[in-house]
């Protein structure tokens, strides 16, 4: 395991075009997880879709990783994984995801992490929340024409951001 500090953190590398889906389908948690764990497992980082969405559920049940705003934050550290890997889906129409503000939640930035690197785990989702925290960059989230715009939309943030 490889020690990384908050810096060099960048969530640029961690999200790929073939980890991001704008038009998810799930109308409640367990399909929205679902999808998102099939976008983890296309994109060639996770091969037991099981585990993901049981230790996704057993997270959820401690509390909803949806914070407000229309984003939630999925998470879970399991066995299986080399480095930590990031997946974003969007919802147009939103779902019921127990938001702490009840809110319908649209984005969703699912990060999984190898058991063992809690660290590393926690520091990248300290970078998503600072990178979701006010209502203009959900926007901008919302409002992305396609993949690369996304991809562009955290680089550009990552560039001007100072933390």
């Amino acid at each position: 395991m490889i020690a990384v500090d908050s810096a060099s953190i960048k969530l640029s590398g961690l999200l790929k075009e073939g980890s991001v889906e704008l038009n998810l389908t799930g109308k409640n948690k367990a399909q929205i997880i679902a999808e998102l764990a099939d976008l983890a497992c296309g994109a060639g980082g996770v091969r037991n879709k099981k585990s993901l969405i049981d230790a996704i559920a057993q997270r959820e049940q401690l509390g909803s990783t949806a914070i407000g705003n229309g984003v939630a934050i999925p998470h879970a550290k399991i066995d299986g994984i080399k480095q930590a890997m990031l997946v974003l889906g969007r919802s147009s129409e939103g779902v019921d995801f127990n938001s702490l503000d009840g809110g319908k939640t649209h984005l969703f930035f699912m990060l999984i992490s190898p058991k063992e690197d809690i660290g590393t785990h926690l520091k990248i989702l300290a970078k998503i929340s600072h990178l979701i925290k006010d209502r203009f960059m959900v926007g901008l989230f919302r409002k992305a024409k396609n993949k690369k715009e996304v991809l562009s939309t955290i680089l550009t943030l990552e560039r001007s951001s100072k933390s």
